[in-house]
């Protein structure tokens, strides 16, 4: 979907009153963890987006031999599943720019990380917005399933 197509969904929920989730992160190697990421935070709302890592940005933040997969087949990935309204791939290091943009009304990411550190926190309570964590389930880890693979 090209991302107007998700800007316009957006605004379709924002029209009837509903609430706006996004979520973000790399995806390069879909799991279970990813999954219940993705079911908990589409089950904050009425729509969920998901901010995806450009090839990239996936590399500067991953290194060498990432991503495994293409933003296009990482996308067409995330786009299959149910949880999932819309996929907006950006390129810079965060998704602060593409955030600022679509200012949902809540933003997620698993419980592996710390609301009060993430460097999106100050930006989306700037308008109202809530920063949430979701359960992370332990040992599922995309660096660790390609370690082992390797191995």
């Amino acid at each position: 979907m090209p991302p107007e197509h998700d800007v316009d969904v957006l605004a379709a929920v924002r029209a009837r009153g509903g609430i706006v989730v996004a979520t973000g992160g790399c995806f390069d190697l879909v799991h279970a963890g990813h999954v219940e990421t993705l079911r908990a935070a589409r089950s904050l709302g009425d729509c969920l987006v998901v901010l995806l890592n450009s090839d990239d940005s996936v590399r500067r933040a991953k290194g060498d031999g990432r991503p495994l997969q293409s933003a296009d087949d990482r996308r067409r990935v995330l786009e299959g599943l149910r949880w999932v309204d819309g996929v907006i791939v950006f390129d810079e290091d965060t998704p602060l720019a593409v955030l600022d943009r679509l200012r949902p009304d809540v933003w997620v990411k698993g419980g592996d990380y710390d609301a009060a550190t993430l460097p999106e926190t100050p930006l989306v309570r700037s308008w109202g917005g809530e920063v949430v964590t979701v359960p992370y389930l332990a040992g599922r880890s995309t660096t660790e399933l390609v370690g082992r693979a390797r191995r």
